[in-house]
């Protein structure tokens, strides 16, 4: 092996799958000094159990073995959406074999007798493999599919490749309904602690009186109701991921006993002086701008900057508005096997007014309006009519359909970005003859973004007039 290969040498977790009890040591021997972990397995119903609770990097496994083959353990691997490249090792090799374990998944195979540098070179581009897709990040599972083909989604997409393979704490920010939890599960999925738990907490939907038991845990007797020991969020995300949902809604004093796990990795049960170790990842995501937070004290800015280590954005829907055709093409197909029959028809007019909608509600809202639709019309198509009045069934959802449709009215050809933001703002302000709020809500933006614009514009709030700006 050339020097330059050696000094580019990747180590993991491998799983040698081996019948064969000196074949299986020869192996797991020439790994071992290599640098690699090693787990051997004697059949392919023992590797299936250690795959339940060990996550591995790289398998081996041979084709001939008695009562389940390589074949069929691949396809069981493949069946349990295992993540790991599995390599194919065989004394029989064919086309046809190889063929067939190339078609159900293998990454690759190699053939018996092989030398020291044959089965190196194989477990190296193994792992080179898994490094380069990131350990794929389950993006293209269904259950945790980040949709989109934006230049926003794909950002965002590396920006979680870069993340997630890190012990770093993550920070993720954006509007309500953009997919924050989502975006904490791929990063969890992707990271090495995905073999254990990700530990989600919702933070507004907890008391201050119960958030520091729900984090920490308490013991009996800690408080009246304490009838008996709870275990916290904390423990049970040992040596996994917890995920801190609206961090920002955390009341000041318990900030700082989060601020000190954060710090010092440990932590007590209420009604304990007993330390315990913090074995976690720590993913937290805001809807609020966090940094308006800190400015007005009601976010310590010290447990901003613990928290804000790699910090990740998710845009609002419209901001990546070419990806809701393969938004609803997806919420379509799910409500559809939900309800054990295909999905329902959207025509042109349909479509066209679910891409140009502005979408406060964000991909929460799109999927609520999709699921309806193939609910109620399983036998027809579905036309823009069908879907207006569920737009602007909500007061903000109305209004912002009606600045959709000022925005329109405006000639925009020729214009830069700003000019264009500027007529927007100006056309539904006056819709909504100066006031602020409701004109900040149909445009989906806050307040005070809102009036750090219109001073900038030079608005007279009082004559209700734009005037430049000296």
């Amino acid at each position: 092996m050339t020097a330059a290969m050696t000094s580019e040498l990747r180590t993991g977790n491998v799983l040698i799958v081996d019948d064969n009890a000196g074949a299986r040591r020869s192996t797991a021997e020439v790994l071992t000094c290599l640098g690699h972990q090693v787990v051997a397995a004697a059949s392919g119903q023992e590797a299936l159990r250690r795959l339940k609770d060990e996550a591995f990097d790289v398998i081996l496994t041979d084709l001939q073995m008695p009562g389940m083959d390589g074949l069929e353990f691949m396809r069981n691997v493949t069946q349990r959406r295992v993540d790991s490249p599995v390599v194919m090792i065989t004394a029989f090799a064919s086309v046809t074999t190889a063929v067939e374990a190339m078609r159900i998944g293998a990454f690759d195979y190699i053939e018996k007798p092989f030398d020291t540098d044959q089965l190196e070179q194989v477990v190296q581009r193994a792992l080179a493999q898994n490094e380069r897709n990131g350990k794929r990040l389950l993006l293209t599972n269904e259950e945790s599919a980040l949709i989109g083909n934006s230049a926003e989604m794909q950002a965002l997409k590396q920006r979680l490749a870069q993340v997630a393979c890190t012990e770093e704490t993550v920070l993720i920010c954006g509007e309500s309904g953009t997919g924050k939890e989502l975006v904490a599960r791929c990063i969890h999925s992707a990271s090495q602690r995905s073999g254990k738990s990700l530990i989600s907490l919702n933070c507004p939907a907890l008391s201050p009186q119960l958030m520091e038991s729900e984090l920490f845990g308490h013991e009996r007797g800690a408080f009246t109701s304490a009838d008996a020991t709870r275990v916290g969020r904390f423990e049970l995300a040992e040596g996994g991921t917890i995920f801190l949902d609206e961090v920002t809604e955390i009341e000041l004093t318990l900030q700082a006993k989060l601020l000190r796990v954060l710090q010092e990795r440990t932590f007590e049960r209420v009604g304990s002086s007993v330390s315990r170790a913090a074995d976690v990842r720590i993913i937290a995501s805001t809807n609020r701008d966090i940094r308006v937070e800190v400015q007005e004290q009601r976010f310590r800015h010290d447990l901003y900057y613990r928290l804000n280590v790699l910090p990740v954005q998710v845009v609002p829907l419209r901001e990546r508005r070419s990806d809701v055709p393969l938004l609803i093409e997806h919420f379509l197909g799910r409500s559809a096997h939900r309800l054990n029959r295909l999905p329902c028809q959207l025509d042109a007019t349909a479509l066209q007014l679910l891409v140009d909608y502005h979408w406060p509600g964000n991909v929460r809202e799109l999927e609520n309006v999709i699921t309806r639709a193939n609910v109620l019309f399983a036998e027809q198509a579905v036309q823009a009519d069908d879907l207006l009045p569920w737009l602007i069934d909500a007061e903000t959802v109305g209004h912002e359909s009606q600045a959709e449709l000022l925005a329109h009215e405006v000639k925009w050809a020729g214009l830069k970005l700003d000019e264009m933001e500027r007529r927007l703002i100006e056309a539904t302000l006056d819709h909504f003859d100066g006031h602020r709020a409701k004109t900040a809500e149909a445009l989906g933006i806050g307040i005070r973004t809102l009036s750090n614009k219109l001073k900038a514009y030079g608005y007279e709030p009082r004559t209700k007039a734009f005037h430049k700006a000296a």
